[in-house]
């Protein structure tokens, strides 16, 4: 009898063509992000003569051969992908050296400048300073003022001020004086803007972020009155405002690697698409349609949130996880991963540099390898839901750990289990919560029953991770730098071997037993084989070199005598 929970059907071999791809355009990003616009070129340059090489060679094998004229392709496009990317960071650094702020950059000048406001700000913590908080916020420049030359172009800056940069919101033009500075390596934008007076607003254009961020502090609001881990986690598993968080609360989420949950990730988007793709399920809606309707839910939910660069990551990893875990993209689930963060490094180079990038595309790629996979070990008796629940942070966190290790040299070993535990709580907040950021603009009344029970699974995520972070143990030190990244990585080996032994006891069972019998035959064979070689080597020596030998006499046989009397007898 097959074992329980065994995979069924032919095993689909994993298509591995676009892993080149983004291995290239990842490479091609960080080189291009700190270094500048001639080396970017000259990688462009150099990757794309390689493509055409690459491509004009796989033309001139044969048709029959499949594979070799299939390589050359992968890898002509992995070279194209490279020098995509690398001319992007080439516009970029060439923006940054060449560009309307690099003079007054270069010279630390004081300007006046007209900026577009493109994101929600941000508070920033300066190590080393109490007082008055600092903010900061994205924007485009429009015209700048330096030594009395007026400068007219776009360049996008980044902005450094005090808390009456709090109130900006997306959209509005405004007019501030400072002194512009270079910006950290690997950052995209021009230059950074230390503001030394508050923001004057000429106007205000609609800005979908605006109206997100609206939302935000309506939801923010309307949480209050719940207590207070509830009210300060269950704006951030939603929308992702960790503003009014306890900072003990903060601080045991990290302790028991739950802090994924505080920001707007692959997690709640995968939940907002399931759930819409339910509902268009239970509807008996058309396939098409069911996508569609999803899309647009997703599209929906990326709107309220707010679309920032890490919400629309979040967005497109979301879809390609459940997309992996539905089996709808019928084995293809890594193409699409690939093609994914080869688009948004395309689009954002910066985004090599970025951790929780990185840490994104990792978690997805192990959902896409793994969660299937060890789901399906798990014995049929248990349901689907459980096992999956399980599956999914236990793939995911094998391939992120060695990353966080490298972040912060500590193995939280309660992680997987506060996971599992809270991620029934998370379809509830996420589904809920989001229905109720809408409403406690519009209709505040009618958003009354979603928020609490939002917020009664909210604090049942805050118990659990305050619980486990109080339990002995919950922080243990590990080792730093390639040491600890090597011990994570062997452990996360060690871990999936010891989960499919451990659910697999009756095949462990027949493998150990067959390994023994092997073991034995062998044995069996040397021993066999050193006797014979023995044995013959005293024949052959005995036969060629017999002259060589000792005659050894033998017992002598006792001869029998006759006495004179005639008696025979044998001698005493």
């Amino acid at each position: 009898m097959a074992d329980a929970g065994a995979e069924t059907g032919p095993t689909k071999r994993t298509d591995l063509r676009l892993v080149p791809a983004v291995v290239t355009a990842w490479g091609a990003a960080l080189v291009g992000s700190f270094n500048g616009a001639l080396w970017s070129w000259a990688m462009a340059g150099v990757l794309a003569i390689a493509g055409a090489v690459l491509m004009i060679g796989g033309r001139r094998q044969q048709p029959a051969r499949t594979r070799a004229r299939t390589l050359p392709a992968t890898f002509a496009l992995a070279c194209f992908m490279g020098a995509s990317v690398a001319v992007h960071c080439a516009a970029i650094a060439t923006q940054r050296e060449a560009g309307p702020l690099a003079q007054a950059v270069a010279g630390n000048d004081g300007v006046v400048i007209q900026l577009l406001i493109t994101a929600s700000p941000e508070e920033a913590s300066v190590p080393g300073h109490t007082g008055a908080s600092r903010w900061t916020v994205e924007a485009t420049m429009k015209e700048v003022t330096a030594k009395g030359t007026l400068t007219r172009g776009a360049a996008e800056v980044v902005v450094t001020g005090g808390d009456s940069w709090k109130g900006v919101q997306p959209g509005q033009l405004v007019r501030t004086t400072g002194i512009l500075k270079d910006v950290r390596e690997g950052q995209t934008e021009a230059a950074l803007l230390s503001a030394s007076s508050g923001p004057v607003v000429i106007r205000s254009q609609f800005d979908v972020r605006q109206s997100a961020g609206q939302l935000k502090q309506a939801f923010s609001s309307a949480t209050q009155w719940l207590p207070p881990d509830a009210a300060g986690l269950l704006p951030g598993m939603v929308t992702g405002d960790t503003s009014t968080m306890p900072e003990s609360l903060e601080t045991d989420m990290k302790t028991t690697g739950m802090t994924h949950l505080t920001a707007v990730s692959g997690a709640n988007c995968s939940l907002v698409l399931g759930g819409f793709i339910v509902l268009a399920r239970s509807l008996r809606l058309s396939r098409p349609v069911s996508a569609s309707l999803a899309a647009c839910g997703l599209a929906g939910f990326v709107v309220v949130v707010g679309p920032d660069p890490s919400v629309l990551r979040a967005a497109v990893m979301g879809a390609v996880g459940l997309a992996a875990m539905a089996g709808g993209l019928r084995g293809r689930s890594l193409t699409f991963l690939c093609v994914a963060a080869a688009v948004l490094l395309l689009i954002d180079p910066a985004m090599a540099a970025n951790v929780g990038f990185l840490l994104s595309v990792l978690a997805t790629l192990g959902i896409v390898l793994l969660a299937r996979r060890i789901a399906s070990w798990i014995p049929d008796r248990v349901p689907r839901w459980i096992a999956a629940g399980a599956a999914v942070p236990l793939s995911a966190q094998l391939l992120c750990g060695p990353v966080i290790v490298a972040l912060q040299p500590q193995f939280t070993p309660y992680a997987f289990v506060a996971n599992v535990v809270a991620g029934p709580l998370v379809a509830p907040v996420t589904i809920l919560g989001t229905i109720a950021v809408p409403l406690t603009e519009f209709v505040p009344w009618l958003a009354v029953v979603p928020v609490a029970v939002a917020g009664g699974c909210a604090a049942a995520v805050a118990g659990v991770a305050r619980y486990f972070a109080g339990l002995p143990g919950a922080a243990l030190p590990w080792a730093e730098g390639l040491a600890g990244i090597a011990s994570m990585m062997l452990g996360s080996v060690v871990t999936i071997t010891a989960v499919w032994m451990l659910l697999h006891p009756r095949p462990l069972v027949a493998r150990v037993m067959a390994l023994h019998g092997v073991v034995v035959a062998v044995l069996e064979r040397i021993s066999w084989h050193g006797h014979g070689r023995l044995d013959t080597c005293r024949k052959s020596s005995g036969r060629k070199h017999q002259w060589l030998l000792p005659k050894i006499p033998g017992p002598r046989t006792p001869r029998r005598t006759t006495s004179p009397g005639g008696t025979r007898h044998r001698p005493p």
